[in-house]
């Protein structure tokens, strides 16, 4: 039976720019970029493990990691948008999303 995934949001601040090269390849086999520091994963609960420890291996106490898991319904309201114009309420009472 194969492992239940769910979405996370992986968000980074890397200072150095060789240690933010390491992650931002680490997470391009993980997940879907979204940002130039933001990451869509869909992972197991092993994966998500091993997708920590490798990130503790790369990063430095100076640098940021924020891991958000995303139920289904915060899956759906993710909605990428790169024109002020079209920020506007999309019939869900939210005026807008930022991913």
């Amino acid at each position: 039976m194969a492992e239940t995934k769910l979405e996370w949001m992986v968000i980074y601040d890397v200072r150095d720019p060789k240690r933010w090269r390491k992650v931002y390849k680490l997470l391009r086999g993980y997940g879907q970029r979204l940002q130039y520091s933001v990451f869509k994963c869909q992972l197991s609960d092993r994966q998500l493990q091993r997708l920590r420890w490798q990130l503790e291996q790369r990063l430095d106490a100076v640098d940021s990691l924020l891991l958000v898991g995303l139920c289904g319904t915060c899956v759906e309201r993710v909605v990428a948008r790169n024109r002020p114009e079209s920020w506007g309420d999309d019939g869900q009472g939210v005026l807008f999303k930022i991913v």
